[in-house]
């Protein structure tokens, strides 16, 4: 078991990472002073697994403990779907101190927290994370949210949970696909902080797909202190926190142009950092061999090179409405190596056209 701790003053918290963590939830639960109902929050594919375990768990901690369960995908990020789960914490009577838990992926995650941070102003918030993506992503560092028709993610808040626990157990029935698009997520860390930790990818490649516990627990731990360190300095993204963005302005307009339902969020990202790698080089941030390496890791990866089923001028026109768009001038993340980035918002049209016609597949 590994414990990552972010630091936030009073909102600091702690991300609980291993195998049969059951005794350090129930320990947490019974000292946080929560009111007795509670809502677990999770979705189709989730709930029938680990739903009343989870619920017994908590019960153990105290809790009364009412389940809403979700359509899994990204459609129900929704302020609709949002409205139903209000309305279910309503009726269970839930009150100010009532903690909502997030069992689940991404979705789950950001439209779980998105309630707690809006239900009576704020009631306290726990993330149980299933996917990779989740654990290394989404479920540290308050970032919560629901979709627009218009943009991803356009409605949403800063919103600290009171702890993260991850359960690796339950990752035994992740489909294979799910790991490759946590992968994408990982990989981003490594290029934007810690080239040790790329170079600990590329050399334990067989080790990282057999989710082989050591490699696991290492890989999703120094995941989560990279990202607790961006957050603990720049908490609501006025600088430093753009870092986390990398491959995310492409890689949300792959999202978009496919309908979020042809490429999950890992595999858009994954394309989006090759096409970020790409006008890095054209700018003369880096040489060929960064992006070969970059490259070389996303396909070892199982994750896409280029993304089918888009239009360059679509994706041109899409960055715009990009939360890190600000002014009309797009806010890129770009390398200076591997292991160390910079944002520049000054990237001639020409070459971000070029990079993402090389992520377009014919």
């Amino acid at each position: 078991m590994r414990k990552v701790r972010v630091d936030l003053g009073e909102k600091s918290y702690d991300i609980v990472i291993g195998y049969d963590i059951e005794k350090e939830v129930v320990d947490f639960v019974r000292q946080a002073g929560f009111s007795q109902k509670a809502l677990l929050v999770t979705d189709t594919n989730v709930g029938p697994l680990y739903a009343a375990k989870v619920q017994a768990i908590l019960a153990q901690g105290g809790l009364e403990v009412d389940i809403v369960q979700i359509p899994a995908g990204e459609k129900s990020k929704s302020l609709a779907v949002a409205n139903e789960v209000f309305t279910r914490a309503i009726e269970a009577g839930l009150d100010r101190k009532s903690p909502i838990f997030a069992l689940g992926g991404g979705v789950v995650g950001d439209l779980a927290g998105f309630v707690a941070a809006s239900y009576m102003r704020g009631v306290p918030f726990v993330q149980l994370p299933t996917s990779l993506l989740a654990q290394v992503d989404s479920s540290v560092g308050g970032k919560v949210a629901v979709n627009h028709e218009l943009g991803k993610n356009l409605i949403g808040a800063f919103y600290q949970p009171q702890a993260v626990f991850m359960e690796l157990n339950y990752m035994s029935t992740l489909p294979r696909r799910e790991i490759y698009t946590g992968l994408g997520e990982i990989i981003k860390y490594g290029i934007i902080y810690d080239e040790a930790f790329f170079r600990f990818l590329e050399e334990n490649q067989a080790a990282v797909l057999a989710l082989e516990p050591e490699a696991l627990v290492h890989m999703i731990a120094r995941s989560c202190e990279i990202k607790a360190a961006v957050v603990s300095q720049d908490e609501k993204e006025a600088g430093l926190r753009r870092i986390l963005n990398f491959g995310h302005t492409i890689g949300h307009a792959i999202e978009k142009e496919t309908g979020y339902v042809r490429y999950n969020h890992g595999e858009a990202v994954a394309t989006g950092m090759v096409g970020a790698a790409h006008i890095s080089e054209k700018l003369g941030l880096i040489e060929k061999q960064d992006v070969s390496r970059v490259q070389a890791l996303v396909a070892a990866y199982k994750l896409p090179l280029q993304a089918a089923g888009v239009l360059v001028d679509n994706m041109y026109g899409d960055i715009f409405h990009d939360k890190k768009t600000v002014g009309g001038k797009v806010t890129w993340v770009l390398m200076k190596s591997i292991g160390e980035v910079i944002c520049r918002n000054d990237v001639p049209e020409e070459i971000v056209r070029e990079a993402m016609a090389a992520v377009a597949a014919d």
